[in-house]
């Protein structure tokens, strides 16, 4: 048989499986993003212990060194004063008459179905600054957003 048609191993012949990507910018994070960080490490780490098949084990053991260099160079955000939107707020705002709540957090923190909005993300970027009352440019629409109330989050 001709060698052409040997396979070695299935090694040989699987996809490469790449580190997970790391948001750029800084890797602010509220009080309740650091202890999610944790958390997920803690997680993983007992997937680890666990042992068991290795597939899931090689699983883990990628998510684990995500998680741990966002421990490593996670910035915890000072606490707002809750007089201008800021990486750390709870933001209530009026949009066509309707009213919505967000929190502006960090990016492993952000689930938008939640109401937690990344601070890189155009909403949140657009709020920022911003002082109740205010209204605010978002979506190529002039004063498409006005600022009802800012909280920090707790």
């Amino acid at each position: 048989m001709s060698v052409a048609f040997r396979r070695e191993s299935d090694e040989d012949h699987k996809e490469p499986r790449f580190e997970l990507p790391i948001p750029a910018g800084p890797n602010l994070v509220t009080a309740r993003g650091l202890a999610l960080i944790d958390e997920r490490i803690a997680a993983l780490s007992a997937v680890i212990d666990a042992g068991g098949e290795e597939s899931v084990i090689e699983a883990a053991r990628r998510g684990l060194r995500y998680w741990t260099t966002r421990q490593t160079t996670a910035q915890l955000a000072p606490v707002p004063n809750g007089e201008e939107v800021a990486f750390g707020t709870r933001v209530a705002f009026r949009q066509n008459d309707t009213v919505r709540m967000i929190e502006i957090v960090g990016d492993d923190e952000a689930d938008p179905g939640e109401g937690r909005v990344s601070f890189s993300a155009p909403l949140a970027r657009a709020l920022m600054g911003a002082a109740i009352g205010e209204a605010v440019d978002f979506g190529g629409q002039a004063a498409a957003l006005e600022i009802v109330a800012i909280t920090p989050i707790p």
